[in-house]
């Protein structure tokens, strides 16, 4: 397989991802898996969380693809594109880890950044912890922000609606 194939099999898994991440995030850790991503709503002093239990996740999907992909494990069975797909899991797993983690809830470092993309994805994540409870919310995604004029319209109609409960009220 030729570096072009393998680097674009590495970006689209990347790019796939947060359409995963963010289905996931929607539909089970606010679904069936709220018992492990509750406490990542709530306030709290732990250095690590429930919901740390879904990179775990993440990392089991990274190791099954590359020993898909592993002539070493699987012999002549193996499936090339399954080491570059493991990859491209990685990588979106470190991006998550750093923007997520790191600059939107400072686990790592503290630094608020002041304009640009990095603050519209700090706002849209702290739009989607306005909510108290598993109903309702906004910006599932974590590495995608949508504008947060738009979110908070959308928090508004889910709040009249009887849709979600806010911690506080929702600013134009």
């Amino acid at each position: 397989m030729s570096a072009v194939v393998a680097s674009l099999i590495v970006l689209a898994t990347v790019a796939v991802m947060e359409f995963v991440a963010w289905s996931s995030h929607k539909y089970v850790m606010h679904g069936f898996g709220w018992a492990w991503h509750r406490d990542h709503h709530e306030p709290h002093d732990n250095l690590l969380e429930k919901n740390d239990l879904f990179a775990l996740v993440g990392a089991g999907m990274s190791i099954s693809m590359f020993a898909l992909g592993s002539p070493l494990v699987l012999g002549e069975s193996a499936w090339a594109p399954a080491t570059w797909i493991g990859l491209g899991i990685l990588v979106y797993g470190v991006i998550y880890t750093l923007i997520h983690d790191g600059l939107v809830h400072q686990r790592y470092f503290r630094w608020v950044p002041k304009r640009g993309y990095a603050k519209r994805l700090v706002q849209a994540h702290k739009l989607h912890h306005a909510t108290i409870g598993k109903e309702g919310g906004v910006s599932f995604g974590f590495v995608v922000a949508r504008d947060p004029a738009v979110l908070k319209r959308e928090l508004r109609e889910q709040r009249q609606a009887g849709i979600a409960v806010l911690r506080e009220a929702v600013e134009d």
